[in-house]
């Protein structure tokens, strides 16, 4: 089973509003038989901080199209994407690139 972890998420570029305006969020995730990765922590984002608009955020099991992914500053593209499986004290960044106009 593997132990719960520590992880940082944090919200940007008008994401937040879907928050509570709360930009970041240090997090526990509890134990499970199988590894945190992104595709689980989405699940768990959608569940427990996301307070309204899940299709502004959530599309499908991965983020909307628009919204920029980093794990510790680096784009999660180069990590496998929602297979990335999450450390202990990881930071996971979500910024919005879309805008209104």
């Amino acid at each position: 089973m593997a132990a719960p972890l520590s992880v940082e998420v944090e919200f940007g570029g008008g994401a937040e509003l879907l928050f509570d305006g709360i930009k970041k969020h240090q997090v526990t995730l509890p134990g499970q038989e199988e590894p945190w990765d992104i595709r689980n922590l989405l699940v768990w984002i959608k569940k427990n901080l996301l307070k309204e608009r899940p299709e502004l955020f959530i599309q499908g099991d991965s983020v909307r199209p628009g919204i920029l992914v980093l794990v510790n500053d680096a784009d999660w593209e180069l990590l496998g994407e929602l297979d990335y499986q999450l450390q202990d004290q990881d930071s996971v960044l979500f910024i919005s690139t879309l805008h209104g106009g």
